[in-house]
């Protein structure tokens, strides 16, 4: 994700950053990511102080700085925001962040949070076209691809569109036989 996110601000929230981490994601994200990376303080106390298996492995990417926590300075507009578009704090501290920062993107697989965006303007993403964009940078193999799409439709309430889609993304990409760095056909 070098070339697109370069020396920017990408906010990810919970659901996100759960995912990622529990389909073996964050790591590879982050390696591809030039800019900062980070989570405002909602988000951390939900993914660190929640029942979620992966909050050892987020702290220990917050301990090391790989993501950041920012800190909300428009209170009013968080509870606003979780008013107006009917999302938990955690999204609406992301929202709020993206303002304040002028944030590159926005990462939420929240489906009222990415109603939000789309109303907002904001570039957003999801855990699913992370790991669709990886395979096709060959970040990853397609078969490591398919199994971790596998897994995240056990975690998350995709539609069927949105899976067949990331499917064939995976598969496209797939076809493609990296060489010298480059992707060629065949």
């Amino acid at each position: 994700m070098q070339s697109s996110y370069n020396n920017a601000v990408i906010l990810l929230d919970a659901s996100t950053l759960i995912l990622l981490a529990k389909i073996e994601m964050l790591d590879i994200f982050l390696a591809d990511v030039s800019g900062k990376v980070a989570i405002p303080g909602k988000v951390k106390e939900e993914v660190l102080t929640g029942s979620s298996p992966d909050g050892p492995a987020v702290g220990k990417l917050l301990q090391d700085r790989r993501i950041d926590v920012l800190k909300v300075k428009d209170r009013k507009l968080v509870r606003r925001l979780m008013e107006d578009f009917n999302i938990d704090e955690g999204e609406a501290e992301v929202l709020t962040l993206a303002i304040q920062e002028k944030a590159l993107l926005v990462a939420t697989d929240d489906k009222n949070a990415i109603k939000a965006c789309k109303i907002m303007k904001f570039d957003f993403t999801t855990a699913i076209a992370i790991l669709v964009r990886a395979c096709e940078k060959g970040l990853i193999e397609s078969d490591g691809a398919f199994a971790k799409l596998q897994k995240l439709q056990s975690f998350a309430r995709y539609n069927k569109t949105i899976i067949e889609t990331a499917k064939n993304q995976i598969e496209g990409a797939g076809k493609y036989v990296k060489k010298d760095g480059k992707h060629t056909n065949g």
